[in-house]
């Protein structure tokens, strides 16, 4: 099995992809690369058996109907999301919700934060990955899984805040979480690459997007209950671990 982890940004700049190839119990990095564009990401795509993606692949159900009251003047729409309450439904997915009540993270929303420009990028790759290899569900039952490594790395027990950035703290803290890793993976092969992993957290993040492509891909993450499913097919679903890094190896 190969599994693909994509850090996704709104452009090829500072976009990560990580592949691993997993054999008797063994995973090897076999392909790391920074400033990646659609291209390589589809490309990829087709040569992996699961890919994470670390963005989300869909919009509040909410959301949409909201924009349209909007540009129709349908005030009785609009006004359906007045209040602090309301607004919720529109920035946060089902999705969202479910991450916070099992971790106690809070995804960045994808209608009002920093994710909206990315997300429109991961509309049009989903759009691409279809064309070339057919429609993908959001709910990650097919080929593609919404992942978030700060989830990840809580449910694995290791350090998921405070390493991201281009300061000294930062990158010390990133050297820390590798080191965790390597112990609580014995297992994974980095081929000599933890200097690159060490100073970008973006490729870090995607390796632990592709760590958890393989959780998705042998049934080891969190999957919608009966009650956010319907959602989980228009909105996405953030495939959070189920279990521990060393069951990757024994599926």
């Amino acid at each position: 099995m190969r599994t693909l982890g994509v850090d996704l940004a709104a452009a090829a700049r500072k976009t990560a992809v990580a592949v691993l190839e997993w054999d008797a119990g063994t995973a090897r990095l076999v392909h790391l690369a920074l400033d990646v564009d659609d291209r390589e990401i589809v490309e990829l795509f087709g040569s992996s058996s699961m890919t994470g993606i670390d963005c989300p692949v869909g919009w509040p159900d909410a959301f949409l109907p909201f924009l349209a009251g909007h540009l129709n003047l349908d005030a009785r729409s609009v006004l359906e999301h007045d209040g602090i309450e309301g607004r919720r439904l529109l920035a946060y997915r089902d999705t969202d919700r479910f991450v916070t009540g099992h971790t106690g993270l809070i995804p960045l929303s994808v209608s009002a934060d920093r994710l909206a420009h990315p997300a429109m990028r991961c509309a049009v790759i989903q759009a691409k990955i279809a064309a070339e290899h057919g429609p993908q569900a959001r709910d990650g039952s097919g080929r593609l899984a919404e992942v978030y490594p700060a989830a990840s790395l809580k449910v694995w027990g290791l350090l998921a805040r405070g390493y991201k950035g281009r300061g000294a703290p930062e990158a010390e803290r990133l050297g820390v979480i590798l080191e965790h890793l390597a112990a609580a993976a014995p297992w994974l092969d980095l081929a000599g690459s933890e200097d690159r992993l060490a100073a970008s957290d973006d490729l870090f993040d995607a390796v632990i997007a592709s760590l958890t492509a393989r959780a998705a891909a042998v049934g080891q993450t969190l999957h919608p209950p009966e009650t956010h499913a319907a959602a989980a097919l228009t909105e996405g679903w953030i495939h959070v671990p189920s279990g521990q890094l060393a069951g990757l190896t024994r599926a």
